[in-house]
């Protein structure tokens, strides 16, 4: 079940560059970010990742990346690839589908899942939501299915040409795709150096459980990076 899935989005990921392949490149870059974690489970953890994409014609975005993590003797590897339709021009809404692949040898772990999403994106605040349709084996054994709510939001306190300041809320990333009560809080800022560089930094607040009202902290994060535009 897995492989027909993953097969299928790969048809629909390629299907797609081939009917935008005429389309003008407005836009196109790379990211590249050090992650810091503390929490509950390995106390310390890093990971280092890399981010490439490709805009066309304003409507069609195409994004992938790796990143490699380590904590204590664990190593885990991750990647990803996603698309991007912009129906509109003057509308910020957005429809969009990703692959992740999460991988800790050391477990036998390996995680498929795909996310599509539907997504408002203003420049005060957005949201995306979404499903989080997952496979999990250990150590080779048959795949367990899931199938979770995925969201996001956010607000942006300060946006304008140079710097933006904001907090947001949710339980996926390009990289990962939580359960629904392992929610984050994000406060985030970005600074455009000029046309092509921004830098970017990133407090992170993880949870990893939710009972009526409360939750129980797991532990917090920080990333920084640069992205380069051209």
């Amino acid at each position: 079940m897995k492989k027909k899935v993953i097969t299928i989005f790969i048809l629909i990921f390629f299907f797609g560059i081939h009917n935008v392949n005429a389309l003008e490149i407005t836009e196109k870059g790379i990211e590249a970010y050090l992650r810091m974690e503390f929490n509950r489970s390995f106390n310390y953890y890093g990971d280092i990742s890399a981010i490439g994409f490709i805009e066309l014609n304003n409507r069609y975005t195409f994004r992938g990346g790796f990143s490699l993590g380590k904590a204590a003797d664990i190593t885990d590897f991750n990647t990803f690839i996603s698309a991007r339709y912009s129906p509109f021009r003057n509308l910020p809404l957005h429809f969009s589908v990703s692959y992740i692949y999460n991988n800790l040898p050391e477990y036998g772990v390996h995680t498929s899942t795909i996310v599509p999403v539907i997504s408002f994106n203003a420049s005060r605040a957005g949201i995306s939501i979404g499903s989080n349709f997952r496979f999990t084996s250990f150590f080779k054994e048959s795949a367990q299915f899931e199938s979770i709510l995925s969201f996001y939001g956010y607000f942006n306190i300060i946006n304008d040409d140079i710097l933006k300041i904001g907090t947001g809320l949710g339980n996926f990333s390009d990289f990962h795709a939580e359960n629904l009560g392992a929610f984050s809080l994000f406060i985030y800022s970005t600074i455009q150096m000029n046309s092509r560089w921004v830098i970017v930094n990133e407090f992170e607040i993880l949870q990893s459980g939710i009972d009526g009202f409360t939750t129980a902290f797991y532990g917090f994060a920080w990333r920084g990076g640069v992205k380069f535009t051209w």
